[in-house]
């Protein structure tokens, strides 16, 4: 298609005040006057005629440089590539009228063969959404993908253009983040003692009254209670950013990742701790947690286990505290997978929630599928839970639904994990035991292998970790009893002089002889 350049220059006739154009005498001069260039477009669908021009340059060179890159650009396209063609038309029209920079070849080059619309910028809320629409993989995952998207991701940096991206923009993103957690501290704090204060208020009396009903009008409106966005949840919506953003350099649609190079603090696995008498005052006192995950002690969860020994969930809860399933692996355990005889369980399947949904997906990582030996009094509990089973579906005759699944509602449904939970807390609190999640029994099925001899190996593949550092990292915190024990057997192994223990009395020295015992009839 045709296209030139032209110089030309705004002086005017002094007499006249009209345009000299190509009559002015100082053209002559290279330095005089501007350049201009004009490229032929692809012609519209109607047929009319439309073309690119831009004037400015400063010499010959720079005009020619770019109606060379024009040219480039219209010849991306198969001649016989109609929508191609007028796909650069409208991007170069566009471009003129905005008087914006060119379109850098290769990238318009990309996004014509991936079929993207050449007039728009695509921004990082858009590949988002395209590529959360396209990933595959399991439920749990996509959900977790999604929720980052929508709560952290699209709110702060989805207007920024893909390509403009860096890595200053990440860093401001999780610095307002970590700024957020300030407030959302602050706001649970004061609507946290507003519910103290409404609690202390009498219930009788008209003043008390009006009081309880100000105090409740002002906390429906403080900001509802929400989570604190920690290290670890930081990382994973990084995680989730630089999926996306590899996806896009696959594509060929950006060739940086910034979301590899932003730094962030490390979020660090919560180190298990056994409940303790003194953790336990500092608990009563001051209500705080020594730590996010607690372990009960063998007295803890024996005390629990008498109290529900006749709840429906006996089992179950028996089953986790022993041989530390996961609460989606025992909601989701089947028959078939269950040999009671040879006191084995193999770990198939588990349910998995999704928001409230719940669905039946494979086990969490490839080692978790898994077969478990179970201990004696673990197969008397499932098998009268069997029994129990029994005389359940035939009370319910036609109505029980056959699931297959070992724990059950009471007409066969499968079990919602949620409800699970909320049950076990229900039971523990009813005795007072100091607060775990039903998780944690998972820690606590850890602590009492790892105390009856089992080492990290064992304790590996009874839990279905894939790394061995997850099990030493976060679930095998020693009780006290177990690691004093140890303490024991490690200083009787070095042999002393002399003994040092407080307990071990001096010998009495020998009494002196008198002199009716040293001389003797």
């Amino acid at each position: 298609m045709k296209g030139s350049t032209h110089r030309r220059c705004y002086c005017r006739d002094p007499k006249t005040g009209k345009p000299l154009g190509k009559n002015c005498p100082k053209l002559a001069s290279r330095k005089h006057g501007s350049y201009s260039i004009r490229q032929e477009l692809p012609p519209r669908g109607d047929g009319t005629r439309r073309s690119f021009s831009r004037a400015g340059y400063d010499s010959l060179k720079a005009a020619q440089t770019d109606l060379d890159h024009i040219r480039s650009l219209v010849g991306l396209p198969d001649a016989d590539d109609v929508d191609g063609l007028a796909q650069i038309a409208e991007l170069l029209e566009k471009v003129a009228d905005e008087k914006s920079p060119l379109p850098d070849i290769e990238s318009t080059r990309r996004r014509l063969s991936h079929g993207l619309d050449l007039t728009s910028r695509l921004t990082v809320g858009e590949w988002l959404d395209i590529w959360l629409a396209g990933k595959k993989g399991r439920q749990s995952a996509i959900s977790r993908d999604e929720s980052n998207i929508r709560v952290h991701l699209q709110p702060r940096i989805g207007h920024l253009r893909m390509d403009r991206l860096r890595v200053t923009h990440l860093s401001e993103m999780f610095e307002a983040i970590a700024e957020a957690n300030v407030e959302i501290a602050e706001g649970n704090a004061a609507r946290r003692k507003a519910v103290e204060d409404l609690a202390q208020i009498p219930w009788k009396g008209r003043e008390h009254r009006a009081r309880r009903k100000a105090m409740k009008a002002a906390i429906a409106e403080m900001e509802p209670y929400r989570r604190i966005v920690g290290p670890a949840t930081r990382q994973r919506v990084r995680s989730t950013l630089r999926a996306a953003l590899n996806a896009a350099i696959a594509q060929q649609l950006i060739t940086f990742n910034p979301a590899a190079h932003v730094e962030l603090e490390a979020g660090k696995r919560p180190k298990a701790l056994v409940w303790t008498e003194e953790r336990i005052l500092h608990w009563k006192r001051t209500g705080e947690m020594p730590s996010p995950v607690m372990v009960w002690t063998p007295e803890h969860t024996g005390c629990f286990l008498d109290h529900v020994a006749e709840d429906r969930l006996y089992a179950l809860f028996h089953l986790v505290a022993f041989r530390g399933l996961r609460r989606g692996e025992a909601c989701g355990q089947r028959w078939t997978d269950t040999r009671l005889d040879a006191g084995l369980i193999t770990v198939a399947k588990q349910l998995v929630v999704n928001g409230w949904e719940v669905y039946e997906d494979d086990p969490k990582t490839d080692a978790g599928a898994r077969t478990i030996a179970l201990d004696s009094d673990t197969v008397h509990a499932l098998k009268r839970h069997r029994a129990q089973q029994d005389k359940d579906r035939e009370k319910w005759g036609s109505a029980w639904v056959e699931t297959g699944r070992v724990f059950t509602c009471e007409n066969g449904e499968p079990l919602h994990p949620a409800n699970v939970t909320r049950r076990f807390v229900e039971l523990h609190e009813e005795i007072g035991l100091p607060p775990v999640r039903l998780h944690d029994l998972r820690h606590g099925a850890a602590t009492l292998a790892h105390a009856a001899g089992a080492d990290l190996k064992d304790i590996q593949e009874m839990l279905g970790h894939s790394s061995i550092t997850i099990t030493a990292d976060t679930y095998t915190s020693l009780l006290p009893e177990a690691d004093l024990v140890i303490a024991e057997a490690a200083a009787r192994l070095v042999p002393r002089a002399r003994a040092t223990s407080e307990n071990t009395a001096p010998e009495a020295a020998p009494e002196p002889e008198s002199a009716e015992d040293s001389n003797p009839d």
